[in-house]
């Protein structure tokens, strides 16, 4: 760990907003992925584009962006951030019945975009749950995480 204090609380444990404006901009990066695990019908479906909902993984991609953009109203105490790219992809597993999502979120400014990155990612893979959960329920979101982030006076970095 490298910080041992939490930033969005003040001298007497109040929540606040994190003042950056002393911060330098900088080039930020954050990469995050995750899964969601389903049925082999299900995949199937997905993978076909013949899903009752239509492609699957297209409208998923495009919610991703959607969803970062929005990251500063959805989380209370996050700054709203300029973005200057997202990419969120999508890969399928036929061996695990899983689709793996990648996003990575850029910007140029004085806080990072890791929970942009997050935010994104947890939108798509609950978009794909929403568009395919009339043929199965029980599919299973897992292993939302932080693989990377990059700028600011921390600097790099990578999850092991």
């Amino acid at each position: 760990m490298t910080n041992q204090t939490l930033t969005h609380f003040d001298s007497t444990g109040q929540a606040h907003m994190v003042d950056v404006g002393h911060k330098a901009e900088t080039a930020r990066v954050a990469r995050a992925a995750g899964s969601i695990f389903m049925q082999p019908a299900t995949l199937a479906l997905i993978r076909s584009g013949s899903a009752k909902k239509g492609d699957v993984i297209g409208i998923a991609r495009i919610a991703a962006i959607q969803a970062s953009k929005r990251t500063g109203e959805l989380i209370p105490l996050c700054h709203p951030i300029a973005l200057t790219r997202v990419a969120a992809d999508f890969v399928i597993d036929e061996a695990q019945n899983a689709v793996h999502c990648e996003v990575t979120a850029e910007c140029f400014g004085k806080t990072g975009v890791e929970m942009e990155a997050l935010t994104a990612l947890s939108v798509g893979l609950l978009t794909i749950y929403d568009m395919a959960k009339a043929v199965d329920r029980g599919m299973r979101i897992d292993n939302i995480r932080l693989l990377e982030k990059s700028g600011g006076k921390s600097g790099h970095w990578l999850a092991e």
